[in-house]
């Protein structure tokens, strides 16, 4: 006889539940992050880890793993690359397949042809301490014919959290009680056994991997006892290097049953006066739409935006009414927004950017180059 199929779309109720949580609310390293999902969605313990397995297993849920801050630990920028329209799609295949320290690969595109819309391929960059941002770009131009590219590093973070479920239906306006903290951008070095405990702790679990000692295995993996691992990864909350243990769903692509988490991902630039970005950023940062703000300098290529954020929707006209909401929400808090715009996003692709420098030099090697040349 053979077993109940489970459900595995979003749609589901108790798959619905365990996603309001599962998503982005397992803030920082747990040591029981399953239990945890448990305890706040209400559901049980055995039925989450199915649950989940299942979904991960139809593709609806892309990966889970423990996500890193990973701006504390290695160079990253926003990259916004402009490429002669006939070479786009193979430079997003190389970038997306060849290039394992880009993580999101996404075209964008404006409604109007305004300032900066001539950069169409926008990317996640991280390359490990040490080496050069910039080297690394010229690398990638050669290699995918860019013809320009502009690095967008962030300056301060005001929001990052993934919650795509938990946004359905959100109505426009929809903010926190108090502006959004402001999370410095620092530097911190590992030795080599931090690296190594950090490379378990980070990698993907696969479906057979989600069990209630989660970290038992990783701990083996790493050549540590259990006890030490658990330690080391809870010093790496303290020092800010970690982010929040995640199911990442496939939010672009249709699910299994035909339904899209979201359709709609756009790019929201504002230029506000100098000195007012702290501010300004912290009011973004506070709307429960946003799933990521930042401030980045645009330059006179994007004519000088210094506040970026992303928001995600399953209709345009919606979204846009969000940011029509945080756009009289800055004023009202008495900053003028001198330029703003909407780069919307198309072709999207998203994985993790690899940051250890033992993957670099590896990668150097795969490509013909010596590591040495991609110093900084």
């Amino acid at each position: 006889m053979s077993a109940i199929a489970l459900p595995v779309d979003f749609t589901d109720p108790i798959n619905a539940s365990i996603l309001e949580v599962s998503e982005d609310r397992i803030q920082g390293f747990q040591r029981d992050p399953l239990g945890e999902i448990s305890r706040i969605s209400g559901v049980e313990l055995p039925v989450v880890i199915e649950r989940i397995q299942a979904m991960l297993k139809a593709g609806n849920i892309r990966r889970v793993r423990q996500t890193l801050l990973a701006t504390n630990l290695a160079q990253g920028a926003l990259v916004a690359w402009q490429v002669p329209e006939a070479k786009l799609n193979a430079a997003f295949d190389w970038m997306f397949q060849k290039d394992i320290f880009s993580g999101h690969v996404v075209t964008r595109s404006t409604d109007t042809a305004t300032q900066g819309a001539n950069y169409r391929l926008w990317t996640t960059l991280k390359v490990p301490q040490g080496y050069s941002l910039s080297r690394h770009c010229e690398f990638l131009s050669t290699r995918t014919g860019a013809e320009k590219f502009v690095l967008l590093p962030a300056k301060r973070l005001f929001a990052l959290g993934v919650g795509h479920i938990r946004r359905r239906g959100m109505e426009p306006g929809s903010k926190a009680d108090a502006p959004a903290e402001v999370t410095e951008v620092t530097t911190i070095t590992l030795n080599e056994l931090e690296w190594r405990i950090l490379e378990a702790v980070k990698r993907e679990f696969e479906a057979h991997e989600l069990v209630p000692n989660i970290w038992e295995a990783r701990a083996r993996e790493a050549g540590v006892p259990l006890q030490t691992f658990l330690e080391v990864a809870e010093d790496f909350n303290r020092r800010k290097i970690i982010g929040r243990f995640s199911t990442f769903l496939e939010h672009v692509k249709p699910h299994t049953d035909g339904e899209r988490v979201t359709r709609f991902n756009a790019l929201f630039h504002w230029a506000v006066p100098p000195g007012r970005e702290l501010q300004a950023g912290a009011e973004v940062g506070r709307h429960h739409i946003m799933t990521h703000a930042y401030w980045r300098e645009g330059g006179p290529e994007f004519r000088n935006v210094n506040i970026m954020g992303v928001a995600h929707g399953t209709d345009k006209q919606l979204v846009l009414a969000h940011k029509a909401a945080i756009d009289e929400h800055l004023k009202q808090c008495g900053i003028d927004i001198s330029y703003t715009n909407v780069f919307w996003g198309g072709r999207s692709e998203i994985k993790p950017s690899e940051i250890s420098p033992f993957a670099y030099r590896a990668w150097c090697q795969s490509m013909g180059v010596d590591p040495e040349t991609m110093r900084a």
